[in-house]
């Protein structure tokens, strides 16, 4: 037999407007521009965590965190503790990237005005 009783299906009612409430509200505030830049951003500095830490691999640096300001002179020139790495590789790699890339960028540009 079906439930007729007025007062039961105010109470029914009732929760299933609270419920869709809830659901309006948990949509609204994930499609909110302010929650999509957030989650933006800690993706964004979640992704380069990962690439700093690979580069760090790569180089053969262990990444440790910045000491805290402490008074105790362990401050950034103490970041490493023996010498900093040797980064002439990279940034001479990065350069020929660069230069090879304007060259080329270059003589595209000249090919389509003729």
């Amino acid at each position: 037999m079906a439930d007729t009783d007025p007062d039961e299906l105010e109470r029914r009612i009732a929760r299933t407007r609270a419920e869709l409430a809830q659901t309006v509200d948990a949509i609204a505030d994930r499609v909110s521009p302010k929650r999509v830049a957030e989650r933006t951003v800690a993706d964004v500095r979640t992704r380069a965590g990962h690439f700093v830490a690979s580069v760090g691999d790569a180089l053969g640096v262990t990444p440790r965190p910045l000491p805290a300001a402490t008074g105790d002179g362990a401050g950034p020139d103490r970041l490493w503790e023996e010498e900093p790495p040797n980064l002439a590789p990279v940034l001479i790699g990065l350069g020929a990237v660069l230069v090879v890339g304007a060259a080329v960028a270059l003589l595209r540009r000249r090919g389509r005005r003729r």
